[in-house]
């Protein structure tokens, strides 16, 4: 109809184009709405303020979509015709990018709008900051928060929080605490539950139960009720140091205080009991929560299927794959690495191949450990030629090698008495600043030593730390002993 209106010689104007985009977006007609957008430009339908209008609505149509491919493109084009998004925009732009593991790319952007002349508010500012310490990139984060209060923004609790949880996760609880602190002397702005969750989930990873508990403590004493979340985290740190009882005992308050505890809490205690090898307990507790109404997610059945894989029950662990699918629970590839893992132990490399091929086929990206794994399954299965052209394959995927990688190859090699190629990846290990396990010098010298060449094998160790040479020197020795015992016997 607009179209014919054009042709008719009526005059079109961008609330009119706009309003076709905008009922065309609520419908999920992207692609086609691109195409319409093409032709609209071309027959110069709207005027500059239409144009600015048009690419936003794109913008935030494939932000809701959650499409970051198309949302990149459209942006671009946008910058690139002297157009700034506003910061409602601004804010959807940077949650997506960030959310689906791009942060770099939204602080590229967010910087960039900045320098055109783009005024971020708080809530763009809170966004970014989040995101960046969800990436583990703290010190870009504090970046921002100087950036922001020069610009006179405060930083909220919101702020803060997000500061704090990202400083736990790497690590730096201290530090996390003492800006913890900073919110507890605020007169405007205190610590929420949140925020006493993250500093709690942070003592927990240090092990530091003790601190964790008297958080818990502190906060109710300050009126605050900790959530499923923050009993959660303080079940979890428990079971990962074995307190059960002490588990068993906040699940029970949880109870009490209206909190039900959901299938998270009972992941964290399942796979607890299953580390320490309490497994009947764990099947016991989880059929007990499924009973009552307890649906398992993905992550229940990645520690069914890995307590599997331990037991070497390929089967069975293949059968909880089936079912997790089955449910509609689509597997990540942490959850294909287990099972990789299990069938190349078993030199069953015709199903490790069927789950790496699968896994690409869903998108999925292989890991450093994925193909640690097929190196080893082909090295354990004598099809060495293979386990090569996986290592040369890494590179495909992003994957860097590390000194476990290198040894199985090189202990590959050394099965097939290959030693000057084992040599030749042990110096290429080397000189990338990577340390050999114990079991790759070992067998490394034990083969050198087999040849009577432990001369050379000293050589070529020479490099190691002072502590791991002296602990060489002293096995090659033993082996030259032993070697001399054998020929004489």
């Amino acid at each position: 109809m607009v179209f014919e209106m054009q042709n008719h010689g009526l005059k079109l104007n961008a609330e009119t184009f706009n309003c076709i985009l905008g009922v065309g977006l609520e419908m999920g007609l992207l692609d086609y709405l691109e195409k319409v957008f093409d032709e609209m430009s071309e027959r110069g339908v709207c005027g500059v303020f239409g144009v600015f209008c048009s690419y936003k609505l794109m913008v935030v149509g494939y932000c809701r979509m959650g499409r970051v491919s198309e949302v990149d493109k459209w942006l671009k084009e946008m910058l690139e015709r002297g157009f700034i998004v506003d910061n409602a925009t601004c804010t959807l732009v940077i949650s997506l990018f960030c959310d689906k593991g791009f942060a770099n790319r939204a602080l590229w952007y967010f910087d960039k709008i900045v320098k055109m002349g783009f005024k971020p508010n708080l809530i763009n500012y809170s966004c970014l900051i989040n995101g960046l310490c969800e990436k583990g990139s703290i010190k870009q984060a504090f970046g921002k928060l100087e950036e922001m209060v020069r610009e006179g923004w405060k930083p909220n609790v919101y702020v803060h929080t997000a500061l704090i949880d990202g400083l736990c996760k790497k690590g730096w609880t201290e530090k996390a605490f003492r800006l913890f602190l900073k919110l507890v002397r605020s007169d405007k702005y205190k610590p929420n539950v949140h925020t006493y969750t993250s500093m709690i989930s942070g003592y927990c990873s240090e092990e530091k139960l003790n601190r964790a508990e008297m958080l818990l403590s502190r906060m109710k004493e300050q009126g605050l009720v900790p959530n499923t979340n923050t009993y959660t985290t303080l079940i979890n740190g428990h079971c990962k140091m074995g307190s059960f009882d002490r588990a068993y005992e906040l699940m029970r308050v949880m109870d009490k205080e209206g909190f039900t505890p959901n299938i998270y809490t009972y992941n964290a205690i399942i796979c607890g009991l299953c580390k320490r090898g309490r497994v009947q307990e764990a099947y016991e507790l989880l059929i007990n929560g499924l009973l009552h109404g307890l649906q398992a997610d993905r992550v229940t059945y990645t520690i069914l299927i890995t307590e599997q894989c331990k037991q070497a029950n390929t089967e069975l662990a293949m059968a909880f794959f089936g079912k997790m699918i089955k449910v509609g629970l689509l597997p990540d590839m942490h959850s294909y690495n287990t099972l990789i893992a299990a069938f190349c132990k078993k030199k069953e490399m015709k199903e490790s191949e069927n789950l790496f091929e699968e896994a690409l086929r869903l998108g999925l990206v292989p890991t450093k450990e994925t193909y640690t794994s097929m190196i080893s399954g082909y090295c354990r299965a004598g099809n060495l030629s293979l386990g090569l052209k996986f290592f040369n394959k890494m590179s495909d995927h992003s994957c860097v090698p590390d000194s476990i990688t290198y040894g199985t190859l090189i202990n590959g090699l050394c099965r097939e008495s290959r030693l000057e190629e084992a040599c030749q990846l042990y110096e290429t290990m080397m000189d990338k600043g990577l340390f050999p396990c114990e079991v790759t010098r070992l067998t490394l010298a034990y083969e050198y030593c087999k040849k009577g060449d432990s001369a050379i094998a000293m050589v070529m160790l020479e490099r190691l730390e002072k502590k791991l040479w002296m602990r060489t020197h002293s096995l090659l020795h033993v082996m030259r002993l032993t070697s001399l015992l054998l020929s004489l016997t």
